[in-house]
């Protein structure tokens, strides 16, 4: 989808500055945002994909008057109620919190640290052979697409180079086709292609700049 959230390369919202040791919560209530997050993730009502498209199809004056967390939270609001996992009531505050469904898969806390470092793989055996190898030209596709992709605008149609090949990976473009399970998770073959700056942003652009881009295989096509 075409949304806000996808700013690399746009004028008018300025440089991006980077915080000096920045420190991992800037408040106490980020740190529990991100643990309810995780949390309500493992009961296996959405997948990582389908909470990406939930942060970016917010509205984009929601999204940018958002910081990092707030996201996060507005979209796990989104999700919980599209699954009547809370009310509108609820979330004001104005009704008992029900309890959770009788299928519900909860996080302990002693498996966060294993379920953590498990984290959710997403490579996959390959149906097919690699339609591109390193070394290889390629053009991103340019396509504005309805629904969630990880493609971004500021590639789409320009040419770049391969410079690794990942393997099979579960396609994020199809993982969101099913807002329940069991997903569409056919994986499709990933690639780091490297762009000039100069390519994506014209001879005003940085001689020594290169953006690398993870582009799955039906993103791309031969140069």
């Amino acid at each position: 989808m075409n949304g806000v959230h996808d700013m690399g390369g746009l004028q008018c919202f300025g440089p991006v500055r980077p915080e000096p040791d920045e420190p991992l919560f800037h408040a106490p209530w980020e740190s529990r945002a991100l643990a309810v997050t995780l949390a309500m993730g493992a009961g296996g009502r959405w997948n990582i994909d389908l909470s990406r498209a939930a942060r970016e199809s917010l509205p984009p004056a929601t999204y940018l008057a958002s910081s990092y967390y707030e996201i996060w939270i507005r979209a796990l609001e989104q999700l919980m109620l599209e699954r009547g996992l809370v009310s509108a009531a609820e979330l004001a505050g104005d009704a008992t919190p029900a309890p959770a469904p009788a299928d519900w898969r909860p996080l302990a806390a002693e498996r966060v640290d294993a379920a953590l470092a498990a984290g959710s793989p997403t490579e996959r055996p390959a149906a097919q052979p690699a339609r591109f190898t390193v070394g290889d030209r390629v053009r991103a596709a340019q396509r504005n697409p309805a629904g969630h992709t990880r493609l971004p605008r500021y590639v789409r149609g320009q040419v770049g180079t391969v410079a690794h090949v990942h393997g099979a990976h579960i396609f994020p473009d199809r993982h969101v086709s099913r807002p329940l399970p069991p997903y569409d998770d056919a994986p499709e073959w990933l690639y780091t292609v490297v762009f000039d700056g100069r390519t994506l942003w014209g001879a005003q652009a940085d001689p020594t700049l290169e953006v690398s881009v993870d582009a799955w295989e039906p993103y791309l096509e031969p140069a």
